[in-house]
């Protein structure tokens, strides 16, 4: 039996289990029992759609590249909100799964995640109030940052009510940057605020994001600062974990984190880092990122072919009302438009063997977007009809995962492996 209208299948997000595809009594997770198959149409368009074998490779080489630096890895969550994903993270080796909000965590927690890192301050009574409730579990693991004494003051009064320990990570900033305190004066607020809450709010380490900077040089000195200051803090005994955590990284600078936080691994200081873009990758800004850590990091160059652009955006030609120009069924509400439009990369006409690869050659290019259309640029005489399926590249995975309740994961023959649930 094939079910081809998947968009369709009930999800109980927060049940027992994945979602079904209706009447058919088959999780989501095991769609591939219903034999799908992308080209030949089973499935409504637009679809977005991962590459089943560029995602394990994406996996491994990430878990191999912070294994050359005896680091740990917590991919951040956000980009994807996929709990199924996070488990094949988990899966292949990631100490725990970074998240930003208290919807993100539960969401996380009931997709079987146990360890969070929320890079993010915990403000507000119900969102406290939600990550509470998760800390009754005794095996979930829980740790968020503060910035502020009155953070620090606010968590104490109503972690102490519900008496429920919190694990909290000091947050470094730089000037002009987003969240973090900014000098030691303000480091040394929050710490006394960290000690009139004994039992109830306890220091973990330390945390930062470095993507603020553009600079390397300023990023090497930010990350450097922050070695000499978890040093100090574990050996005054001012970190209640043991090891005490040290964390960064987002998905441009993992190397250069890695390579700085590498200097403080120990049974002391247990470092962390957190990029989420790896999984999918991109043909836009991270390929960019990619390409500039491979000039400058031995080890990620040595490691041969990096991560692998896996997501991408399959669309109908809908209309060629002029020689120059189709119209395809692919808009704002569909892909991220923020670091670039998507990028053709493959065409195909229902009926033939495969599809092609687009050449940069042939000047196809999306030059507009509307929020269920695509103005697509071609050349007079290009053989392109309606109905002809074009696949598209993205830049910014996380901003296009956003938009898409469901994505499918095919193997190389096109066929639906998976259906993948998002929690935004």
């Amino acid at each position: 039996m094939k079910v081809t209208n998947y968009q369709n299948a009930t999800i109980d997000p927060f049940g027992k289990g994945l979602g079904m595809v209706p009447g058919t009594g088959i999780q989501l997770k095991d769609a591939g029992r219903l034999q799908w198959n992308l080209l030949d149409e089973e499935v409504s368009l637009p679809a977005a759609v991962l590459y089943a074998e560029r995602i394990e490779h994406n996996l491994k080489w990430m878990q191999a590249f912070v294994g050359e630096y005896g680091v740990k890895l917590a991919p951040h969550g956000k980009t994807t909100m996929a709990p199924q994903l996070f488990r094949r993270q988990l899966d292949t080796g990631a100490w725990g799964i970074t998240l930003a909000t208290a919807h993100q965590v539960r969401a996380a927690y009931r997709g079987g995640v146990h360890r969070v890192l929320m890079a993010n301050q915990l403000v507000g009574k119900r969102n406290m109030g939600m990550i509470a409730e998760l800390l009754t579990d005794p095996d979930f693991e829980f740790f968020c940052l503060v910035d502020s004494a009155d953070g620090v003051d606010q968590l104490g009064a109503f972690f102490s009510d519900v008496r429920k320990k919190l694990n909290v990570l000091i947050e470094l900033g730089v000037p002009g940057g987003r969240t973090g305190v900014r000098d030691d004066a303000q480091r040394e607020a929050v710490l006394a605020a960290i000690a009139r809450w004994p039992g109830t709010i306890e220091l973990a380490g330390v945390e930062l994001y470095e993507g603020v900077l553009q600079d390397e040089s300023k990023v090497r000195e930010f990350l450097q600062s922050a070695v000499d200051i978890t040093r100090t803090l574990s050996a005054e005994g001012r970190i209640a974990r043991q090891p005490a955590i040290l964390s960064g990284a987002g998905s441009a600078w993992y190397d250069v984190v890695a390579d700085e936080f590498a200097k403080a691994n120990s049974d002391a200081i247990e470092v962390v880092l957190r990029p989420g873009c790896y999984l999918t990758h991109d043909v836009g800004i991270y390929k960019k990122a990619q390409n500039e850590i491979f000039a400058r990091n031995p080890i990620a160059k040595k490691m041969g072919q990096g991560l692998k652009p896996a997501l991408q955006l399959w669309a109908y030609v809908q209309s060629i009302p002029e020689p120059d120009r189709a119209i395809i069924g692919l808009g704002k509400r569909d892909s991220a438009f923020d670091a670039g439009m998507p990028e053709p990369a493959k065409h195909y006409r229902p009926g033939n063997e495969a599809p092609r690869d687009v050449s940069a050659d042939e000047g196809w290019e999306v030059f507009g977007l509307m929020d269920q259309h695509a103005y697509l640029r071609i050349k007079p005489g290009d053989d392109v009809k309606v109905g002809d399926m074009i696949a598209f590249d993205i830049s910014h995975p996380c901003l296009t995962f956003d938009k898409w309740r469901q994505v499918l994961v095919v193997d190389a023959k096109y066929r639906v492996t998976e259906v993948i649930e998002t929690f935004f």
